[in-house]
């Protein structure tokens, strides 16, 4: 069984919860990005092996988005966090 740390409701089975997808920050001048770019951010994803930061939602419980760092080959979640506490001043490089 896996288990998912809400952080507002804590340890719970993960069938409680609705998978986000893989976090991506915004651009940060979103004005000023290039078409090319507002491409990438909106259809390409890194789907990478190892650990990814993704959206989960508490559908079951609190009702709460929050972040969680997963390693998407083994599915051990590494730690889980409300978005407000994210660094979004760097933005994935691509």
């Amino acid at each position: 069984m896996l288990l998912l740390n809400c952080p507002n409701c804590g340890s719970r089975n993960v069938s409680e919860f609705r998978f986000g997808g893989e976090s991506n920050p915004r651009p940060r001048e979103p004005m000023l990005t290039s078409d090319a770019k507002w491409n990438d951010f909106l259809y390409l994803r890194e789907d990478k092996q190892g650990v990814q930061t993704e959206w989960w939602y508490h559908r079951a419980g609190c009702g709460l988005w929050f972040l969680a760092e997963r390693h998407t080959y083994t599915s051990q979640v590494l730690k889980t966090y409300l978005w407000q506490d994210r660094d979004f001043s760097q933005n994935r490089s691509k």
